[in-house]
């Protein structure tokens, strides 16, 4: 075989990838209005095989954007209610008796999708909650010391409120560091909530999501061709430093209990190099960095009691963060 003829081919199925992504918030907008954001997020959480915190009030479209993502991509999706008295086993799946047989059997559970949407993840108990982590990080599910592989591609959407604190259990620092990026879902504007006003008096109805035109546009294959040209992704060594530098910043900064682990500076590197390909390029710009900086690291650090007292976030303390250490040129 030529050698160039299939170096070309290659870069078709790469072009013909993004292309297809792109075209992912289109589709999408048929279904969610004003959310371009969290879309690019949740598809750079998939180019990175990583995971996703969407936090947001209640009634902003959290579920309905996972199940629409899902049908443009053709991948399965499951949803889970967290609740005070979820088992880790209605999450994972367990052994259940046959009868017939006189055996044991495997019953899968919810985590075996492609797209799991962890709807209100603090409402559960640390039980539970831990029962994802090795899903999410080995991506399989161990029962009865038998691991179990998940579908790939793999994701966790999980949802907290951001208002609503009685009756939660805070994920722990450890949990936290497992999502790839922290999203929030703002409440929309005056004229795309008039928008969505319209279209439901138009008869849209959010169950029906074929009825409202969303279409697969990618599918599994255009993933995996995607993450194939990521991972070619160019970064410098001034562009290495630059993250790191950002991480080590946090570490020292005055605001801050706790500041970015290794973990957190690789991350957001990974992101960085998924949004510089999904925007045309095959390196890493500082702006790619700045860019994935804030969702990448706000559930990262640990803001003092005192700083919060004073009205400080951790968007801010990133913000600050990213005008004052130096952009390599």
């Amino acid at each position: 075989m030529d050698p160039t003829t299939d170096n070309a081919g290659k870069a078709g199925d790469a072009s013909t990838a993004r292309a297809s992504l792109e075209a992912l918030r289109a589709e999408i907008a048929k279904a969610v209005v004003g959310q371009d954001p969290a879309v690019t997020g949740l598809v750079v959480a998939l180019l990175c095989r990583g995971h996703v915190l969407l936090e947001g009030v209640p009634g902003v479209a959290k579920t309905l954007l996972v199940r629409a993502l899902a049908s443009a991509l053709e991948l399965d999706t499951k949803r889970v209610q967290f609740t005070p008295d979820l088992m880790p086993s209605d999450v994972t799946g367990s052994l259940v008796y046959d009868a017939r047989s006189a055996e044991f059997s495997f019953q899968e559970g919810p985590v075996f999708t492609n797209l799991l949407l962890a709807d209100e993840i603090n409402r559960t108990p640390p039980k539970t909650q831990s029962s994802l982590l090795e899903a999410m990080e080995e991506r399989q599910v161990t029962v009865d010391g038998s691991p179990r592989p998940l579908p790939e591609p793999f994701l966790v959407a999980a949802t907290q409120n951001p208002v609503e604190y009685e009756g939660t259990y805070p994920l722990p620092e450890a949990q936290l560091d497992r999502f790839l990026l922290k999203l929030t879902i703002p409440l929309p504007s005056r004229q795309d909530e008039i928008d969505v006003l319209t279209r439901h008096a138009s008869g849209f109805n959010p169950r029906d999501l074929r009825a409202a035109g969303v279409r697969p546009v990618a599918d599994a294959a255009d993933l995996e061709a995607a993450r194939a040209a990521v991972a070619k992704t160019a970064v410098s060594p001034e562009i290495t430093a630059y993250v790191v530098d950002i991480c080590r910043a946090t570490r020292e900064s005055p605001s801050l209990t706790l500041g970015v682990s290794p973990r957190g500076a690789t991350a957001l590197l990974a992101a960085s190099r998924a949004w510089a390909w999904l925007t045309g390029r095959d390196y890493v710009i500082p702006d790619d960095v700045k860019a994935l900086a804030l969702p990448t690291l706000r559930h990262r650090i640990q803001l003092r009691p005192e700083a919060e007292m004073e009205g400080v976030t951790a968007d801010s303390v990133i913000n600050a963060i990213l005008a004052h250490v130096p952009v390599p040129r």
